[in-house]
């Protein structure tokens, strides 16, 4: 990966995700926190949404008062896949591969589910 994905949050009390390049997050997505009947759930919605559908632009980083430590690899995977419209496999579905031949049980579809 050629680039850092950063996790903070904002003087406006956003918390946002994005590449770290050049003292800049650059691709911004806000995280929001959904409240469901199983608890808590999260989505990443591009900063200039709804404006813009598709994640671009760049916040310079003196518009940040803390920067997390740790970004949860589920959510860096998460962002990486919206980003770039690309799915990222899991270790346990790379494992499954070989039930993927037919006569599997697996329901079908696909879909960005935190």
């Amino acid at each position: 990966m050629a680039y850092e994905i950063k996790l903070a949050k904002l003087v406006t009390g956003e918390t946002v995700i994005g590449k770290n390049e050049e003292g800049k997050i650059k691709e911004p997505a806000i995280i929001q926190t959904v409240p469901g009947q199983q608890g808590v759930q999260i989505m990443l919605v591009p900063y200039g949404y709804p404006f813009e559908s598709e994640m671009g632009g760049e916040i310079s980083t003196e518009h940040i008062i803390y920067t997390y430590e740790k970004c949860p690899q589920e959510l860096e995977n998460k962002y990486v896949e919206a980003a770039s419209n690309l799915t990222m496999a899991s270790a346990s579905a790379l494992n499954d591969l070989d039930n993927m031949g037919g006569g599997g049980s697996g329901a079908g579809g696909s879909g960005l589910i935190l």
